[in-house]
Parts: structure tokens; C-alpha cells; sequence
């Protein structure tokens, strides 16, 4: 008789935001492919939502060093109850980059590998060289086989799952407000700012137009899902669109895999989409695309050349123009 060998149990503390997360999921997937049982550690609590169609457990971190480090250790004392040899061995992974993530696992006890980067080196049980090139996928695909000690090419698509009862709630919000069939999804928002020089701004100031133009031209209704902070803005700005307000990410995933096409500023939302399989239009501003854009054969990156310092965004006619004829191909990657 044989027995199925346990997998092995492994920490894992992930980035965060929404989109380094998404651009993180494949290297993760390679790694449980390999024998491995992900106990994910996470800063945000919509990060729960966001992976909730996968099989990883997800805890929070909470507030302050020693909170963050007695959190490790009792994940700690529970992976070592799963595995006696979770001591011994490599038993964690950072993917982000700071000091202090990897001074947080070397207080809690953990082994963990990450890249040599911050001065951390000396807390960590293996550092590694970081990627100095590539996009933002292909430097996690490539921490993870350096943990592996295994190289392979990363997949052509993500992936992100979504779960079915998620979908059902999702099929009767639209419903109700009256869309049964195909619709365009816009994210308009997004968090932060580009990795530039300057910190420019990443939201497209087109959008409004495009919202306004796309409701009469695209033959298909708007939707808009604003999240926290966001809803006044999507009322006023957003008018044509149908807002779809309330949810977390899990349910907005579940929109977004519902859309005939995503039109979204670099933002979490796009990267969902992409990961997804959805037609998206990626509109980018500042954002060097070869590092940052989403990941997908169905992703449409519309981008102008940036001259110097300064940021000339597409033009909203064209932008309708692109959104017309993803629709009437399908969708189908460029």
C-alpha cells in the first residue's frame, strides 16, 4: 500500500497590493506544484477576499512589531505540528522586499528566503539575487524557482479563480439593476502613484469622457464598482455608468469575469481582469508597461510614448476606437 506524503507547510508573506499579489499568484501556484502547503501572511484584509478562490489559508497581520512577530510564531508552532521537520529546514518565503518583513520572520524563528536587497541579508536563512529586469511577474516566477532551485518559464496566463457562489451573487446584482447580458466594465480609480521620478498620477484624465461617449457609442451598457472613498466620485464623474456599489474584491472579481471588456487605469482591478482572462484595455500614463502592465493574452495596452518627463495620455477617441473593435473581435490578445 502506498501513503499520499503530506505536503510540506510553508509561510509565505505576499506584497501589498492588489496587483503585485495577482502578479505573484503564479509563483505561488509553482511552488505548491512542488510538495508545498502555502500559509499566506497578508497587511491587508482585503487580500482574504482576493485569494478566497484558492486553497490558502490567509491571516492578517496585525498592528506593530511584536503583534507581527507573535502572529509568525504561532504559525509557526502550528506548521511544526503539521510537519516535526518545519524547523529544520526552509520553512518560509518573503516576496516582499523590505527590511522589516525579514527582520519580522527572523524574530518569530522562521527560515525564510528572499532576495538580497535592503541590508536584510544577514536576517535571512538564503537571500537571492533580485531580477534586475523583466515584468513584475517574471521577478516573483523568479524568486520562486530560486527557492525551488528549478528554472522553467512562467505561464502565458493567471489564472485567478473565482468562486461559484461569488459569480451567482454577482449574476443577480447585475439583475437588479437590470443588465442580464454583456456589459463593459470601467475601473476608473486607482491607489497610489507611478514608480517615477515625479510620482506622477496613474488615473487617466480621459476617463470621464470615455465613460460619457462609451455609454452612447459601445452599444453595451457601463459598469462602475467604486470601492470605499470612492462613491461620491463615481456618482459625479461617472454618471453614465451603471455604479454597482458595495462588495469586496471577491465579488468584484466576480463582475469582472462577467464583462464583455475592462477598461482600467493602472490599478489592482485591471490586473484582476487580466488574470481573469477578460479583454482589457489597459490605459497607462507614466507606468513603464514592459514592468507593470497586466498580464494576459488579452490584455490591450494603450500607452503613449512618454517624452522626457512628460506623461501624453491616449486620446479618448482612440480609446473608443480600440474599444470597438475589441468587442467586435472578442477580445482576442493583440
Amino acid at each position: 500500500m502506498t501513503h499520499a506524503v503530506a505536503a510540506k507547510p510553508l509561510v509565505v508573506r505576499i506584497r501589498n497590493w492588489v496587483g503585485d499579489v495577482v502578479l505573484g499568484m503564479p509563483a505561488l501556484r509553482l511552488i505548491e506544484s512542488h510538495g508545498y502547503q502555502l500559509h499566506i501572511v497578508a497587511r491587508g484584509r482585503w487580500a482574504s477576499a482576493l485569494l478566497a478562490g484558492t486553497s490558502w489559508p490567509v491571516s492578517i497581520q496585525p498592528q506593530g512589531l511584536k503583534p507581527k512577530v507573535q502572529q509568525l510564531r504561532e504559525l509557526k508552532r502550528a506548521c511544526s505540528a503539521l510537519d516535526p521537520g518545519f524547523a529544520r529546514r526552509e520553512n518560509a518565503l518573503l516576496l516582499p522586499v523590505s527590511l522589516s518583513s525579514a527582520l519580522e520572520m527572523r524574530l518569530a524563528g522562521l527560515r525564510a528566503v528572499g532576495v538580497a536587497k535592503e541590508g536584510r541579508t544577514p536576517l535571512l536563512a538564503r537571500a537571492e539575487p533580485w531580477a534586475r529586469s523583466g515584468h513584475e511577474l517574471e521577478r516573483y516566477w523568479d524568486i520562486a524557482c530560486r527557492f525551488l532551485r528549478v528554472q522553467q518559464p512562467p505561464p502565458r496566463d493567471i489564472e485567478l479563480p473565482v468562486q461559484p457562489h461569488k459569480a451567482h451573487e454577482a449574476a443577480q446584482l447585475l439583475a437588479a439593476h437590470g443588465i442580464t447580458g454583456g456589459y463593459v466594465m470601467v475601473c476608473p480609480f486607482a491607489g497610489g502613484r507611478a514608480a517615477t521620478a515625479d510620482k506622477a498620477d496613474k488615473k487617466w484624465p480621459g476617463f470621464e469622457a470615455f465613460v460619457r461617449l462609451g455609454a452612447a457609442r459601445l452599444g453595451l451598457p457601463l459598469v462602475v464598482n467604486p470601492g470605499p472613498g470612492e462613491h461620491e466620485a463615481a456618482r459625479q464623474r461617472y454618471g453614465a455608468a451603471c455604479s454597482l456599489e458595495g462588495g469586496d474584491l471577491a465579488m468584484y472579481a466576480a463582475l469582472l469575469q462577467k464583462a464583455s471588456l475592462v477598461v482600467a487605469n493602472d490599478t489592482g482591478p485591471g490586473h484582476m481582469a487580466a488574470a481573469l482572462g477578460r479583454p482589457l484595455i489597459s490605459v497607462l500614463g507614466p507606468t513603464d508597461a514592459a514592468r507593470w502592465a497586466p498580464w494576459g493574452r488579452h490584455v490591450h495596452v494603450l500607452q503613449s510614448p512618454r517624452v522626457g518627463e512628460t506623461t501624453d495620455w491616449p486620446d479618448v477617441e482612440e480609446a473608443l476606437a480600440l474599444a470597438r473593435r475589441v468587442l467586435a473581435t472578442g477580445g482576442g490578445g493583440a
